[in-house]
C-alpha cells in the first residue's frame, strides 16, 4: 500500500457542477487532509455521447473556485479504453462474463425483482441461450453487453468478502472506527460490465482506475453505498486491493437529492449570481 492516503474525486462531465458535487469533492478533501493524504481528479467520461468538452473544462474552473486541488495530470477515462479491454478480457477467459444481446424494453418486461437502485434485475434470459445462436449472433455484429456471472463471481472467491466502511457525520469521517460489513453482490444480479456503446461499465472502469492510481479511500454519496459491494467483488476477482469506504450525506433541495437530471442550479450560475466560494463551503455546511 502506499504511504501516503490517497482520495479521489470523480465525476462525469455530463453537466455542469452543482452543489451535491461542491460537498462531495471538499468533503473528500478535508477527509484527506486530516489523514495527510492526497486527492485526485479523475474524469470519468465513459460515456462519449454525453460527456461534452465544454462540462469538462467547467469542472476545472469550478473545483479550482472551490480551492480543491489535485496534482497533475488529471486522468481521464476515455483515454483508458484499452486498459478496461484488457481486464474484461481476463473476465471472459475465466468463463465469468456472458454475452447478452436484450434490449432494455425486454429486460423491463421479464424481470421481476429489481436492483438496490430500483432497476429491473436481469433475469438471465441470454445465459441460457446455445453456444451456436451465441456464436451467431455475435458474427452477425448484433448489439452485445457482457454481463456478470454473479453467482459464478462469488463461488471463484469463496469465502465471505467483507468491505471496510466507516462511520460518517456532516462534516468528517471516523477512519479509526471502521465498522467490517459482509458484503451482498448477489441483490445487483448479472450486472453489465461491457456496454454495447463502449466497452466498459462505471462498475469495471472504477475498479480498474482505482487500483491503478492506487487509491486507497474512496469517501463518495449514500447513493452509491450499494455499489460497493459488486466492487469489493470486482476487485477480489481481479487481485486489486480494496480501499476503505465512507459514504456521505446527499444534498437536498429540502426534499429530493440535487441532480443534474432534476435542472439543480450549476455552481457556474451561482458563481455569476454573485456567491462566493466561501458562501458554497457555508451552504454545504463545510466552511472552514
Amino acid at each position: 500500500m502506499p504511504s501516503q492516503p490517497i482520495f479521489r474525486f470523480a465525476p462525469s462531465p455530463n453537466g455542469y457542477l452543482h452543489l451535491g458535487h461542491a460537498y462531495s469533492a471538499l468533503f473528500t478533501q478535508r477527509a484527506a487532509q486530516a489523514v495527510g493524504g492526497i486527492t485526485l481528479l479523475r474524469i470519468e467520461d465513459i460515456d462519449i455521447a454525453r460527456c461534452k468538452p465544454e462540462y469538462d473544462a467547467a469542472i476545472l474552473a469550478d473545483l479550482r473556485w472551490l480551492d480543491y486541488r489535485w496534482p497533475e495530470p488529471v486522468l481521464h477515462q476515455k483515454d483508458r479504453f484499452a486498459e478496461y479491454e484488457k481486464t474484461a478480457a481476463k473476465l471472459k477467459k475465466s468463463d465469468l462474463l456472458y454475452p447478452c444481446f436484450c434490449s432494455r424494453q425486454e429486460i423491463a418486461a421479464d424481470a421481476t425483482e429489481t436492483d438496490p437502485d430500483g432497476a429491473p434485475i436481469y433475469p438471465g434470459t441470454c445465459k441460457h441461450l446455445p453456444q451456436a445462436e451465441v456464436e451467431r449472433r455475435l458474427a452477425a455484429g448484433d448489439p452485445v453487453q457482457w454481463r456478470l456471472k454473479n453467482d459464478e463471481a462469488q463461488e471463484e472467491i469463496g469465502d465471505m468478502l467483507i468491505v471496510r466502511e466507516c462511520p460518517v457525520d456532516d462534516r468528517d469521517v471516523h477512519f479509526r472506527d471502521e465498522k467490517p460489513r459482509a458484503i451482498e453482490p448477489g441483490r445487483w444480479g448479472d450486472v453489465v460490465l461491457v456496454r454495447k456503446d463502449t466497452p466498459t461499465s462505471y462498475h469495471l472502469s472504477v475498479v480498474v482506475d482505482d487500483a491503478a492510481q492506487g487509491v486507497t479511500h474512496v469517501t463518495r454519496g449514500m447513493d452509491l453505498l450499494a455499489a460497493t459491494d459488486i466492487h469489493v467483488l470486482l476487485q477480489a476477482l481481479l487481485g486489486f486491493h480494496s480501499p476503505v469506504y465512507a459514504h456521505h450525506g446527499l444534498v437536498t433541495d429540502g426534499l429530493d437529492k440535487l441532480a443534474k437530471s432534476a435542472g439543480a442550479s450549476p455552481l457556474r450560475l451561482l458563481r455569476e449570481s454573485g456567491w462566493t466560494a466561501e458562501a458554497v463551503k457555508r451552504r454545504v455546511g463545510l466552511a472552514d
